[in-house]
């Protein structure tokens, strides 16, 4: 079965000290290609990022950076990509990644990837959108968001968690679920 959602993969544009975390990125990278999925992420070559859009291009797969213009000239830029979009800033990418995907993956990194992953947690508790967002718990590294979510539910200041998101401990549970996200048949290329 073929496929024609793009997933959009916000994670760190740094290796994390865990050798686990690029391990786990390559491992998505691949399922999301072997899936027929369309990648879309950061634009990086190097860390995490680099890991995930690298493993996509081997196994076959299409992948999407997009990449602020000022960091063309500050990081690695994985120009390999099937497309490479660059926007005028971070707002414009956040925004042009949103515009691209069908569903949001958020693996480990930093507060960029934090700032990528609140920003579509909270535009969809807004109703601003219903695209799934899957958060990945690669060696406990969503433990603290997962934490911080949970607070917030107890405190009062966000309802129904469960309906912003899905949590996963491993790569093959989220590649899983991935494809069954949507109707039967609804994403299947003509």
């Amino acid at each position: 079965m073929s496929y024609n959602a793009s997933i959009a993969v916000f994670c760190g544009g740094r290796p994390g000290v865990d050798p686990s975390f690029s391990v786990a990125a390559a491992e998505l990278g691949r399922g999301i290609a072997k899936l027929g999925f369309r990648l879309v992420y950061g634009g990086g070559g190097a860390g995490i990022m680099g890991a995930l859009a690298e493993a996509a291009l081997m196994a076959g797969g299409d992948v999407v950076g997009v990449i602020p213009e000022f960091f063309m000239m500050r990081e690695s830029v994985n120009r390999r990509c099937t497309e490479l979009i660059v926007t005028p800033n971070m707002h414009l990418r956040k925004r042009r990644m949103f515009d691209i995907a069908d569903a949001f993956v958020a693996m480990p990194g930093g507060l960029g990837t934090l700032d990528e992953t609140f920003e579509m947690l909270t535009s969809r508790q807004l109703g601003l959108h219903d695209k799934p967002i899957l958060i990945c718990d690669v060696a406990g590294s969503a433990a603290p968001l997962l934490d911080a979510i949970s607070d917030l539910t107890r405190m009062g200041f966000v309802a129904a968690p469960e309906r912003l998101f899905e949590a996963f401990p491993s790569i093959d549970a989220l590649l899983t679920r991935l494809p069954a996200i949507w109707p039967q048949g609804l994403l299947e290329a003509p």
